[in-house]
């Protein structure tokens, strides 16, 4: 079971190459992805992607938001940033997910590796 970024999704979309997509279409295949609320949010944000990709993530399961997720996703932001690291709120939401939920994140979106070295996200 994994869950997976926008990056990846998009990446898939545009027929792009990687590990990342191959993987993502492995595991779409065996219906082990989990999509983080975030990134149905963001998907939907860009219509171009929303208009090819909304059918298929409404099929997928989206990750419950666990009681405190709020402030823990907070309080990862803030220790990304006291840090002098880049951490934008939907990465820390999308990360807070994760951990949460004790899920790998697939995505090619370099700023995730902060949360994993700092904060116990996986990534996959």
């Amino acid at each position: 079971m994994i869950a997976v970024d926008t990056s990846t999704l998009s990446a898939l979309l545009v027929g792009e190459q990687g590990k990342d997509v191959d993987s993502l279409a492995d595991s779409l295949a065996r219906g082990d992805v989990r999509l983080p609320p975030v990134v149905l949010t963001e998907i939907l944000s860009d219509p171009a992607a929303a208009k090819v990709l909304a059918p298929r993530l409404l099929d997928l399961e989206l990750l419950d938001v666990a009681e405190g997720y709020w402030q823990r996703a907070g309080e990862a932001r803030a220790k990304l940033q006291a840090l002098g690291l880049k951490a934008k709120v939907a990465d820390a939401l999308i990360a807070q997910s994760c951990i949460d939920h004790d899920l790998a994140l697939l995505t090619r979106d370099q700023d995730f590796r902060h949360f994993a070295k700092h904060c116990g996200l996986s990534l996959a």
